[in-house]
């Protein structure tokens, strides 16, 4: 007997059914999101923080399944890199979570919703000491 939230992938009376969990096809679109250039990283929940805190990545987060009449529904939430085209990085990740779930569950996702939660800028190397004085070494000469 299956859950209600378990997806039955296939069905042959000679060898059994096949079952994924949500959990699975969160975890594929996750890491396929974040593969896509110009995404910083995926908006995560507070028990996914404090998973990667402890040392273990959680590559389901910011992901959220929906299962309806109309078929399997997806929402993403990510960051993206600082002056990066949003249009064309959620276009591209739409396009790869799509082939991601279709070529390796072979379920078709009838939606992707892309969420933009944040632009984050990048980070500036700090100046070592010698660059901070250096400068100031040569003026007093």
């Amino acid at each position: 007997m299956t859950d209600e939230k378990n997806l039955v992938l296939g069905e042959s009376p000679e060898l059994g059914e096949i079952i994924i969990a949500p959990e699975v096809i969160e975890v594929i679109i996750g890491i396929a999101a974040s593969k896509v250039d110009g995404v910083y990283g995926m908006r995560g929940s507070l028990a996914s923080n404090v998973t990667e805190l402890l040392g273990k990545s959680a590559h389901g987060k910011g992901v959220y399944l929906k299962n309806d009449e109309d078929g399997l529904k997806v929402d993403i939430y990510s960051y993206f890199d600082y002056g990066t085209s949003v249009p064309k990085v959620a276009m591209a990740m739409q396009e790869r979570v799509k082939q991601q779930v279709l070529f390796m569950t072979d379920i078709a996702l009838t939606e992707v919703n892309i969420h933009v939660v944040g632009v984050v800028a990048e980070k500036m190397e700090q100046p070592t000491l010698e660059e901070l004085f250096n400068d100031e070494e040569e003026n007093n000469e």
